[in-house]
C-alpha cells in the first residue's frame, strides 16, 4: 500500500516478542506490539533522522485472538467461528520521530474495523481454504483478495483490515511532521 502511495521506505522485521501476555486484551496487545517494534527499530536504526512506522493488526471474536492458522483444519475453525457475525479488526499503530536513535516524538493508538461476515456454506470455506490463501492472514482470511465475497459490510477503515490503516496513518504522520 505505501508503494502505491509512492512512498521510499525501507521494511525493518524488528525482533520482538509478539505474545500476548496473560489476561492481555487484543486492542493492548495490539498496541503494545505495534510500540515495540517501532521502538525496536529506532534503537536498531543507523545513526540519522528517520519516521518510524510500526504496526500490528489482531483479528478478535468473542474477546478472542485469531492469529495466523496453524494449518488448514484450524483455518476451518477460525472461519466457522466467524460466519454469520461480526468481528473486530484491530490495529495498533506507532509512529516515531528518531535522531540518532533517540525517540523525539511519538504518536501511538489503535484502531478498530468491524467486519459483518455472511452466512458461509460449508463447501464455501473448503473452497476458500483449497486456495491456500487463509495459510498467511490473521483470522485465516485476506478481504483484499478471494475472501472478498464472505465480507456482507464493514464498519471502519477499509484499509486497517488489508493491514494498514492509511488515513490514520497519514494523520499520525501530521502529528509528528505537519508539513507532511
Amino acid at each position: 500500500m505505501l508503494l502505491e502511495m509512492g512512498w521510499d521506505f525501507a521494511v525493518i522485521t524488528p525482533r520482538v516478542d509478539e505474545t500476548p501476555l496473560p489476561g492481555e486484551a487484543p486492542d493492548d496487545f495490539a498496541l503494545r506490539a505495534a510500540v515495540d517494534k517501532a521502538k525496536w527499530v529506532a534503537a536498531e536504526a543507523p545513526g540519522g533522522h528517520f519516521l518510524i512506522i510500526g504496526a500490528d493488526t489482531v483479528v478478535t471474536v468473542d474477546g478472542d485472538i485469531l492469529g495466523k492458522p496453524a494449518d488448514d483444519q484450524d483455518a476451518a475453525r477460525m472461519l466457522g467461528r466467524l460466519n454469520g457475525r461480526m468481528h473486530r479488526v484491530i490495529t495498533g499503530l506507532s509512529v516515531l520521530e528518531s535522531i540518532d536513535n533517540l525517540i523525539r516524538k511519538a504518536i501511538n493508538r489503535t484502531v478498530v474495523s468491524q467486519v459483518y461476515f455472511r452466512e458461509l456454506t460449508d463447501e464455501e470455506i473448503t473452497r476458500y481454504i483449497d486456495t491456500g490463501e487463509p495459510r498467511d492472514k490473521a483470522g485465516a482470511y485476506g478481504i483484499q483478495a478471494g475472501a472478498a465475497h464472505m465480507v456482507e459490510s464493514i464498519n471502519g477503515s477499509y484499509t486497517n483490515i488489508v493491514g494498514l490503516p492509511l488515513a490514520e496513518l497519514i494523520e499520525s504522520i501530521r502529528g509528528i511532521c505537519p508539513a507532511f
